[in-house]
């Protein structure tokens, strides 16, 4: 079987460092405190302390594995927890939800908790950026067997993770995430529901919770969104 640690160790297997944690890196960098809302291994924030950021970095994440892997290294500030149930008040220039995040934020409750809560986090005018996938894409259609991917996991096993989408309804598509190795036995099934908004939606959810829209991007590469972009990618500011 394939333990928390080992699922935690494999997420930063699956994702290298990619165009979006250049993106994200670019405004990290540029503020003096940080929140990283989701943080899962703390890739992001160790990757900031790197590079000579020299201010206060502070990451939130329920999933303990994640959080034990990202403590290894103490060049941050590591708490566990979920983003509606924050209480940090008005401490941090930057807040950000990287890896689509955001998504993992499934109910209207939910979403307007969390929105509240990183807001009151935020010194006034205080940024906060993050991306979804972007619903007309439909990207899900991709989550298919066929489209596994095939890495050598931290023990130099070669593994299979593939996807299969259970449902899709109302926003919500549910899938399963299998972890197996190749071509055998599987070690590992997890389930779960990501929720698709489009800039509209995402758009009335900052406003609500005192935010406002300040840039939008279809790509990480800051081109313009259209109806065949595969992101929503949204700069905000605490208004």
């Amino acid at each position: 079987m394939y333990s928390d640690d080992d699922a935690a160790a494999l997420y930063d297997v699956l994702n290298p460092w990619a165009p979006s944690d250049d993106f994200y890196l670019s405004h990290v960098m540029a503020a003096d405190a940080v929140l990283d809302v989701g943080c899962g291994t703390g890739m992001m924030l160790h990757r900031a302390r790197r590079e000579g950021h020299t201010g206060r970095l502070c990451g939130v994440d329920p999933d303990t594995a994640s959080l034990r892997r990202a403590r290894t290294r103490k060049d941050a500030e590591w708490v566990e927890g979920r983003a509606d149930g924050m209480a940090f008040d008005g401490e941090f220039d930057l807040a950000f939800m990287a890896s689509n995040a955001f998504q993992v934020l499934v109910t209207d409750a939910e979403l307007r908790e969390s929105l509240a809560a990183i807001r009151a986090a935020l010194r006034e005018g205080g940024g906060f950026v993050f991306g979804t996938r972007n619903p007309s894409d439909r990207g899900w259609e991709r989550w298919r067997p066929e489209n596994a991917a095939e890495v050598v996991d931290h023990h130099g096993r070669e593994v299979r993770v593939e996807h299969r989408v259970e449902e899709v309804a109302d926003g919500r598509v549910t899938f399963t995430e299998t972890t197996a190795i190749r071509g055998g036995e599987a070690l590992r099934v997890d389930r779960s529901t990501l929720r698709f908004l489009d800039a509209t939606q995402i758009d009335a959810l900052l406003a609500e919770t005192g935010f406002a829209t300040v840039e939008r991007y279809g790509d990480w590469g800051r081109g313009p969104l259209t109806d065949t972009s595969r992101n929503i990618v949204t700069v905000a500011r605490a208004a």
